[in-house]
């Protein structure tokens, strides 16, 4: 049994989804969209976890419009979007889209409201090298359109064996979707690469099993204490601890999406 096909989307956009909460989702989002920027990408971060928005939250943003005016029609994306500096001379710039935490109407779109949203970030995918989604943990309707609409999703899990179930369930659900996403595995918090890897393959195994294909492995973080330091000064990793290990790793896993394309990097077939 081949891996299933993917539809042909703008190879720009980039979902990272995980099947519960808890994982680093958000952080990563925000980490890997600055080691893009520092690698002279230009970067759209899109706050797409609908009514648990909390992307401005780590960069210690204050939006005056977001996400949910503009799936109402109100507003234009130019108001909406904030620019992140961190760094001298503008190294690191990205764009946000913030979304809005706590609103139900985000966090339950109705199929007319996803299809706008997906116009949205095919409009705005032309302005940028890259367009990075947050997608809410779990399953819903808009994550699954989110990473429908990817090129490539990441899918981050962490040695917590519920993370390990969660994403297993995200990656069926996502594969048997309509429009099934490349995708790749993010070990976040692990204790060594060594482990890392061993999460991955218990994952990857249970894929092989049930679903006939294997997500490969983008990359292991290791944990580090400077992460939470940064999440608590609502300040990236990359500028407030460029030396960290777990920004080492989050600058390997940007290199590695630079040098691979989407097509590079589908699922492996069974032979």
């Amino acid at each position: 049994m081949s891996a299933p096909a993917h539809t042909p989307t703008a190879p720009s956009i980039l979902a990272i989804a995980s099947g519960k909460g808890g994982v680093g989702k958000t952080w990563l989002s925000v980490t890997l969209a600055q080691a893009l920027a520092r690698a002279g990408q230009r970067v759209l971060l899109g706050d797409g976890d609908l009514g648990l928005a909390n992307v401005d939250v780590q960069l210690g943003l204050l939006p005056e419009h977001d996400l949910a005016e503009l799936l109402a029609g109100e507003g234009s994306p130019a108001s909406a979007i904030l620019t992140v500096e961190h760094g001298p001379n503008g190294q690191g710039r990205f764009d946000v889209l913030p979304g809005r935490s706590g609103s139900g109407a985000l966090g339950a779109l109705s199929l007319e409201e996803l299809g706008r949203l997906a116009d949205l970030l095919i409009g705005l995918k032309g302005r940028y090298d890259r367009v990075i989604l947050d997608t809410a943990a779990g399953i819903d309707p808009a994550v699954t359109l989110l990473c429908g609409l990817s090129s490539r999703t990441l899918v981050v899990l962490t040695e917590d064996p519920t993370s390990l179930t969660d994403a297993y369930a995200l990656v069926k659900v996502l594969s048997r979707g309509p429009r099934p996403p490349v995708m790749e595995v993010v070990v976040n918090m692990a204790p060594d690469l060594v482990d890392g890897r061993r999460i991955h393959k218990a994952l990857a195994q249970a894929c092989l099993r049930f679903l006939g294909f294997e997500p490969a492995l983008l990359g292991v973080i290791r944990r580090d204490a400077h992460v939470r330091q940064a999440i608590r000064a609502q300040a990236p990793l990359l500028a407030r601890y460029p030396q960290a290990q777990a920004a080492a790793d989050v600058q390997a896993l940007a290199a590695r999406i630079l040098a691979e394309s989407p097509e590079r990097s589908r699922h492996r077939k069974l032979a």
